[in-house]
């Protein structure tokens, strides 16, 4: 009796974790949102959003977590954004420090521009829970897209994200 109580769980986390792995979400298609937010972090995240941003699928782009050491300047020297998008549409967020600061930055944002949909652009391993910490902060008026950006992230990678996304939704399942 024990052992079963004890592998129900077990399976039932392995089986979590192997469909967590294998399932990441993929890039979206073009659509249109009121904006496109970006989190830092690991690479193409940046170039993806501003390859949106550039074909029309959104009014402004956030990026959010910047350093504050970054100048607005040497962030359009990297990613070679030209001045009329970088001066109208591209907005830093200095902020956060982690996901959950990503998504606070984001929701007074949105707040403050008054969009009621955008679009997530973030790595596929990180989107289930840069997602669901988003939402937790966003009025449920506001529609979010999930935009993947597809990477090669260790196994290593994907355990440890498993685990702060059942962290996150349990914490906003508890409210």
């Amino acid at each position: 009796m024990i052992r079963r109580i004890i592998a129900i769980p077990l399976i039932v986390w392995a089986l979590g974790f192997v469909l967590f792995a294998i399932t990441l979400p993929q890039p979206l298609a073009l659509s249109e949102t009121d904006a496109i937010v970006v989190p830092t972090g690991s690479g193409g995240r940046i170039e993806r959003g501003l390859d949106m941003l550039q074909q029309g699928a959104a009014e402004q782009m956030l990026v959010t977590g910047v350093d504050v050491v970054v100048q607005p300047g040497e962030f359009q020297a990297e990613y070679n954004v030209p001045d009329r998008q970088m001066e109208c549409c591209v907005e830093l967020g200095f902020s956060a420090l982690d996901t959950r600061g990503n998504a606070r930055e984001t929701a007074e944002w949105m707040e403050t521009q008054r969009y009621t949909s955008l679009r997530l652009v973030t790595a596929d391993w990180h989107m289930r829970r840069a997602a669901v910490e988003l939402e937790s902060q966003l009025p449920d008026n506001i529609r979010v897209v999930r935009d993947a950006v597809r990477s090669e992230a260790s196994l290593m990678t994907l355990f440890v994200e498993y685990h702060k996304f059942i962290a996150a939704w349990l914490l906003k399942a508890l409210g």
